[in-house]
This record gives structure tokens, sequence and C-alpha cells, in this order.
């Protein structure tokens, strides 16, 4: 039923249609069975000509049938990847972070296949479930008490397949239930490879506790609903033979029919059998795609809709003179942990066209306070203030369109999308030869030629993102430390300078001492506290330097 409601949300006018023309072709079935069964009854004059237009007829019904629901059903499908994409990229960051990756990987690349496979099978299912409905219509007119016996016989049948299938059901939810955790190990697999490799003791013990642990329930849930399924499988193909066999040698001791009635219920029975065993051989994909659907029903309803994202951004002044953090906090707590870490509350200015570091141990709320400083975050307590007006709801995803950032944990497109301009290439090609990357990189109808380079190097091209995108303030995350002592020295000196000359406004996560003489103020935080604020003393080396 998850199924059905979920192809009928996409169109109903689409379903409607296919069902109609559904009807029409389970309509020519029947009566090529009620045609068939006159002729051998001796009326093949009379039924000839009726057989031929029903023979044109039902190639034409179900074609129709079958594309309109083959449209309806891949409709859905796209229109829901879409959907899940848009509600990821619509939710509050934090949000996203608590989920994590393997939950929303999994919706993506194991849910999504499960509805995709049953849904290809919807559009047989619905034409062999109108043949079958409309032969049970015609053993009707024929002799409503033998359909009695048949429909007796089929109610049994359906009811000895649900248990096993229930159970088949349990066991398949079971399996996807372990496999978010499998997902997660699989990342723990690609991520950790390197250090796997280089120890043997540490690889042989992820094999056998994590990856074992959690592929082996997959397998044993997976193998449990299959044994059920067969199970339930060979229940109801023997039903259809049992029906089969009571109908041809059982009713006709009780006299219940002529005997002319009873060829034409052989008939229909071995012209059914095949569309009976498609329905229960579809059956398992469908239970499956119903546990899939809701689990994707469940991510949806889990994702809050970020405010920010649903509201067209409200317009913000182009040249802000004070950014003002006044009492903001922020708290959450750490997955498996009893304890919460709380940022704030921080009282905070920033005028235009300041170069400020931020500097902290590590874990003392560095990068929380930049997400909050960005809009990523939105405050639990006090708020953001551009030139005196709140962030709110309203303009905070303007807000956000006045940041530059490359953070520690940055993603690096291979394409700069959303950067199209006339002059992009010539203005990317410029600021590689300035990131000295020109002799590895290069930009061809605003794709990058390659990524696969060293972690400083990847992160001069997030800077060259950056370059290109333009923004008044630029936020970077302890870029500098996988940067060689050359070029980190000519981003503090030459990189941080010309941004700074250009009017922007800087924010710096450092550690990096040695160069703290470079900003106007250097902000320092501790355990998610700014403690310190104070003009940054530049010594006369860092003065004659810059």
């Amino acid at each position: 039923m998850k199924l059905i409601s979920f192809i009928a949300g996409y169109s109903r006018r689409i379903l409607v249609l296919a069902v109609i023309a559904g009807v029409l072709c389970g309509a020519c079935n029947t009566a090529l069975l009620v045609l068939i069964n006159q002729a051998l009854q001796g009326e093949r004059g009379a039924v000839m000509w009726g057989f031929a237009a029903v023979c044109v007829l039902l190639p034409f019904a179900r074609y129709h049938s079958e594309i309109l629901l083959t449209r309806l059903s891949q409709g859905a499908l796209f229109d829901l990847r879409v959907k899940i994409c848009r509600k990821i990229l619509g939710a509050p960051l934090r949000q996203l972070e608590e989920i994590g990756p393997p939950r929303m990987l999994t919706v993506l690349t194991d849910d999504v296949p499960v509805i995709t496979a049953a849904l290809q099978h919807i559009p047989i299912i619905c034409i062999n479930l109108v043949i079958v409905v409309g032969g049970l219509l015609y053993m009707g007119w024929l002799s409503p008490v033998m359909l009695a016996s048949v429909v007796a016989l089929i109610v049994l049948g359906i009811a000895g397949y649900q248990l096993p299938m229930s159970r088949a059901t349990r066991h398949f939810r079971r399996a996807r239930e372990a496999t978010d955790a499998l997902m997660k190990t699989f990342r723990a697999l690609t991520r950790g490879v390197k250090e796997l490799k280089l120890h043997a003791e540490r690889r042989e013990a992820f094999l056998a506790t994590s990856l074992d642990d959690e592929a082996g329930a997959v397998h044993a849930s997976n193998l449990r609903g299959m044994v059920a399924l067969t199970a339930a499988n060979g229940w109801g193909q023997g039903m259809v033979f049992a029906i089969v066999g009571v109908t041809l040698f059982v009713l006709p001791l009780f006299q219940v029919a002529s005997a002319e009635t009873l060829i034409g219920y052989a008939i229909i029975l071995l012209y059914l059998m095949t569309p009976m065993q498609v329905l229960i051989g579809s059956l398992p994909a469908l239970s499956r795609a119903g546990i899939a659907v809701q689990k994707v029903e469940d991510l949806g309803a889990g994702l809050a809709v970020d405010a920010g994202e649903a509201e067209a951004p409200a317009p913000l002044p182009e040249k802000w003179r004070r950014l003002e953090l006044a009492g903001v906090t922020h708290a959450y707590r750490s997955e498996g942990k009893d304890d919460s870490f709380t940022l704030g509350p921080i009282h905070l200015t920033v005028r235009r066209g300041e170069l400020i570091f931020l500097v902290g141990g590590n874990g003392s709320g560095k990068t929380t306070l930049a997400k909050l400083i960005t809009g990523l975050y939105t405050p639990e307590a006090g708020e953001l203030r551009l030139d005196g007006e709140a962030i709110t709801d309203r303009n905070r995803q303007a807000y956000r369109q006045l940041f530059s950032v490359v953070f520690f944990d940055f993603y690096l497109f291979e394409r700069l999308i959303g950067l199209e301009s006339p002059e992009l290439t010539r203005r990317a090609r410029g600021y590689l030869s300035r990131l000295q990357l020109d002799h590895k990189v290069s930009v061809e109808g605003g794709a990058l030629s390659t990524t696969s380079l060293s972690q400083g190097q990847r992160k001069r091209l997030a800077l060259l993102t950056a370059y290109l995108e333009d923004r008044p303030i630029y936020l970077f995350d302890e870029w500098a430390a996988d940067q060689d002592p050359v070029f980190k020295d000519v981003f503090y000196r030459q990189i941080l300078a010309e941004l700074r000359s250009s009017g922007k406004t800087i924010i710096v996560i450092s550690h990096d001492e040695k160069y703290f003489g470079l900003a106007d103020r250097v902000l320092k935080m501790d355990f998610g506290q700014l403690v310190g604020e104070a003009p940054a003393a530049r010594s006369d080396e860092t003065r004659a330097s810059a």
C-alpha cells in the first residue's frame, strides 16, 4: 500500500488513465476467454469476428497501459530522487551531521534502487491483476456456486501465504536496519584503507569484528527472509494447482455444474495460472519496496525544513560596516555520550575590512563558531546582526551569500558550478598561475582537468573557487595546515594581504603563531568561550615582511 500511495502521490491523473487502460486490457483478456469457451462449445462462426476484433484491441490496450504505468513509475522515481536531495539540502546542517552520511547514503544507494526494481514490476502486476479479476468475474457468470468454492480456496491460500510472508518481511526489515551500520563500516573501510594496510592485526580485527559482524547481520536476516519467502511462494503456487485440482476432480462429484461449465472453468483456471504465478512472484519485490519507501519517508519526516532555505532571500545591505554576535550560544550532544558541548555566550563585533585570526586548542569551538558566523548553524540563544539588522529565517539565506569559505573538511567539486560567466576560464587560469597549479591543472568549459592532487594542492583549488566567488567575507579554517613552508608564507603574507587590500573581510582559523602579528586582532577560544581579544602586536620582523 505504501508503494501505491507513493505512486499516486506523483500523478493521480496518469494513475487513473493507466488503471482505465489496464481494465480495458483485462477486459480484452476476459473477452478472449469467453470467445474461446464459446468456440469450444461449437459457436465458431458466431464468435470469429469478435475474436479478431479483440485480438486487434488487446495489444493496443496493453501497450498504452504499460506505457502509462511505466511513465508514472519512472516519473515518481525521478521525483523521489530530486525530493530526497532537495530535502537534504534544505535541512539544517546540524541535523544532517547528527543523522550522519551512512544513513543518507543508504537511502540513496540502497532504498532507491529497491524501489526502482519494484516499480519495474508495476505495469505487469497491474495487467495480470486485471486479468485475474476479469477471469474470476467470468467464472462467477458461468457458475456462482463454483466461484464461491474457488474464492474460498483463494482466501485460504492468501491466509496461508501471509504467515511466512509476514515473517519474511520482518527479517527483511531487520536486514535493512543492519544496512545502515554496514554502510558506516564501508565508509570506515574506504577512508581507513591505508591504515588497515599498514597494520595487519588491525586489519584482521576490523574484518573479524566490524565487517563480519555487520555484514553477517545483513546476510543472516536476508537469508532467513528468503527462506520464509521461498516457503510462501511454494505455498502460493501449490494453492494454484490445488484450486485447479479441486475444480476438476472434487466439485464434479457434487454435480454443482454442467460438463460445459466445468470445461469452461478448467480453461479459465489454466489461463489464469501464469498471471497468478506472476503476481505471487512479484510480492517479494513489493514487500521490500514497502520497507524502502518507509525508510525514505522516515528520513524525509526526520529532516526539518531550514526556514532560511525555504524563504526567498530578503536583501541585505551591499556595503555593510559591522557584523555582530550578541550573546550567541550553541550546544550539541556528541553521539553515544551523555555530556554536551556548549559554545558561548559569544559577544563579538567584526568590522568591514578587518583581518582576524581565530586561535585556540583543538576542540575549543573554533569551527563551531565559524559555522555560527557564516549562518550554517542557527544560534540557540542570542542573535547575529548585520549593521544592526538581526539575521533571522527571513534573511539567513541572503546572509550566507556574503561568505566564501574553505573549511578544514572541505569538498572539492570537479566543475566550477554556479560560477558561470564569459570570463570564467580566463580568470580561473590566472588564479591557477598565482596558486602555482597551472602546470598540473587546467580549466576547460568550467571543469577542472583533475582533482587527484596532494591535500595541500587540493586546498589551493578550493581557494581558487573562493577567489572566483569574489564575496565580501572570506573564512579559512586551518587552510595553511597542509601547505609547504614556502606557500604557507605566500598565503599569509601575499594572498591575505591582496584580499585585504581589495576590501575583503577575512577570518582565519590558525595555529601558526609566527604570523599572528599580521592580523588586526587575534581572538582566542577555549572550551567554547571567547577568552581573549586584543590588537595583535606586530613585531619589527613582521612589519618588515608585511
